[in-house]
């Protein structure tokens, strides 16, 4: 795969993120992109980014999108590769509609977007194909040309996603002290969704308890317990949890939370924990917060040692996955096929989100599917 060098019919990528505040004055602003028709106050919105203002109303998420732009660009060139990278978010500058408007004046009818999350959820693709959506009916009502946008597959079993994660589980085991390091548990953490979501994600046929989310999120685990026992000739337990539940009480997610994990963990006398947020490519303020910050006060108050392993971000080797799941893409759409790279039980994701596949909460067109409007 990585000999090839013909991106055609794609004239472009898109990196296509969630987007954050980059200063205490976006922080309110944001959120109500994030939140909007739901109808929260303000003062609510204040008080839900007290996270955001305990590190300078600065997301993370933006300065990792940037660092991936890079390494993109670099690989791209560095393998004779010539396809310009633009970036666009859904919630925050730069945003989605202006970036397709600036790609469309460039000239770029044909265009591959890599989305920012992994893994087969609403929130985590179709949400996405749905802002698209309503990006290139804002084009089309605007005149201008619609290009045509084809989203890469989930690529959470990619090896060029899996293997930094190992790199950052073993660097973790290595981190922590000597006396309890054979003893420590590996808690997986991911976004809890509510369970609702969780058992309609993916195709129809992956409909279930936890769907298509959780069973590639524990596809992915094993493969980084089983890459640590071949590393260190050790097999960690483990488990996937959960982190950042944001809904209303009642309403059922996913579960356990990390922190009550730490507590029950604690209680069975486990003598240390690593925490792997194989959930999240790059480090966002869920990572900053909800680990860096609660759980690690949580581990602390308990006594725990913990450590957190690196996010994939910007990694060479992601990058590289990149350039392959362009290029494999493109082959698949001149009908010439070829290699699909996948680690695990689960094989290489769809192309194409049939019909069904992580329905909406409310109906609304939705591209780079099988129901898109903008074939």
């Amino acid at each position: 795969m990585s000999d090839l060098r013909d991106p055609a019919p794609y004239d472009a990528l898109l990196l296509l993120s969630f987007g954050g505040p980059e200063g205490p004055d976006d922080v309110v602003p944001f959120l109500a992109n994030v939140t909007r028709g739901r109808g929260i106050p303000e003062e609510r919105l204040k008080e839900v980014g007290k996270h955001y203002f305990l590190f300078g109303g600065v997301s993370p998420i933006n300065a990792q999108n940037r660092a991936l732009l890079d390494a993109l660009r670099k690989d791209f060139a560095e393998h004779g590769l010539e396809l310009p990278v633009y970036w666009g978010n859904r919630n925050w500058a730069p945003y989605l509609t202006d970036t397709l408007r600036e790609m469309a004046a460039d000239g770029h009818r044909r265009i591959a977007v890599l989305a920012t999350s992994a893994y087969a959820s609403y929130s985590g693709c179709r949400q996405y194909r749905e802002n698209l959506a309503e990006s290139l009916a804002a084009l089309e009502a605007e005149g201008l040309p619609v290009p045509r946008v084809d989203k890469l597959r989930h690529y959470f079993n990619h090896p060029g996603f899996v293997a930094p994660m190992v790199d950052g589980v073993l660097a973790s085991l290595a981190d922590l002290p000597e006396e309890v390091r054979a003893g420590a548990h590996l808690a997986f953490t991911t976004h809890s969704i509510p369970t609702s979501a969780a058992d309609t994600s993916g195709p129809v046929e992956t409909h279930g308890d936890g769907g298509a989310y959780v069973a590639e999120h524990l596809d992915v685990a094993r493969l980084i317990v089983e890459a640590v026992r071949e590393e260190t000739g050790v097999e960690y337990p483990w488990q996937l949890v959960y982190q950042s539940r944001s809904g209303a009480p009642h309403i059922p997610w996913l579960e356990p939370d990390i922190c009550d994990h730490l507590e029950a963990l604690h209680a069975d006398g486990v003598p240390a924990v690593v925490m792997a947020p194989i959930g999240f490519l790059s480090d966002h303020m869920e990572v900053l917060y909800d680990l860096d910050t609660e759980a690690t006060a949580k581990a602390a108050e308990l006594g725990l040692p913990v450590r957190r392993s690196a996010t994939v971000g910007a990694d060479p080797r992601f990058a590289a996955a990149v350039r392959e799941l362009v290029l494999e893409r493109a082959a698949t759409e001149r009908g010439q096929g070829g290699e699909r790279c996948a680690l695990g039980a689960l094989g290489p994701a769809h192309d194409l989100c049939p019909v069904g596949c992580c329905p909406a909460r409310a109906l609304k067109p939705a591209a780079a599917g099988a129901d898109s409007p903008y074939a």
